[in-house]
């Protein structure tokens, strides 16, 4: 706990642009993903659908937060196009989609309109909750390390738990497992 106070702390100081990267591999792994039983980390991110959108205002219904890492790429698009294809059977069982990524709110609504999506995508611009659910990780592509947005979804019931986290999610066929997961709450 002492070691995540003090990388918050290291990030307020730095401000959020030199973020996560600037925060030593011990503390990192401090950041974790929230578990299956934890309170969901709170949020309140601008929408695609115009204002904010926070956690808080959900209490009562189901929430499929996903993070992904970029508007408009093959697996995001898949990954979107899915859970589309089964937005009604997803909000037939009281449950809210959103979608998450560093993106501006006018990238959103350029992917949105592209793919005729049904529900909100967030903008996390400045990474924080990323951070928060611990999806904001060092990756790496032909030898060349950067940072970037792991592909989880979490499942957080009407009380604000988490109760289903799917971690390095394969984006076809994900929307099968989370009505799976959503049937058994």
């Amino acid at each position: 706990m002492e070691i995540l106070l003090k990388s918050l702390i290291i990030l307020c100081l730095l401000g959020t642009s030199a973020s996560y990267a600037q925060v030593s591999q011990t503390e990192r792994s401090s950041m974790s993903v929230p578990q299956v039983g934890n309170k969901a980390p709170d949020f309140d991110l601008p929408a695609s659908s115009g204002g904010h959108i926070a956690l808080k205002d959900l209490k009562g219904k189901n929430v499929v937060l996903y993070f992904y890492p970029k508007d408009d790429t093959p697996g995001c698009t898949v990954e979107a196009c899915g859970l589309r294809d089964s937005y009604l059977n997803i909000e037939k069982l009281n449950t809210v989609i959103l979608g998450v990524s560093p993106d501006s709110v006018d990238s959103h609504g350029k992917f949105i309109k592209k793919f005729n999506l049904p529900f909100t995508l967030l903008a996390d611009v400045d990474k924080k909750v990323c951070m928060a659910y611990g999806v904001w990780v060092e990756k790496s592509m032909y030898g060349k390390k950067y940072m970037g947005v792991a592909r989880t979804t979490f499942i957080i019931d009407g009380a604000g738990t988490i109760a289903k986290v799917f971690e390095k999610v394969k984006p076809e066929g994900h929307e099968q497992e989370i009505i799976e997961a959503l049937k058994s709450l």
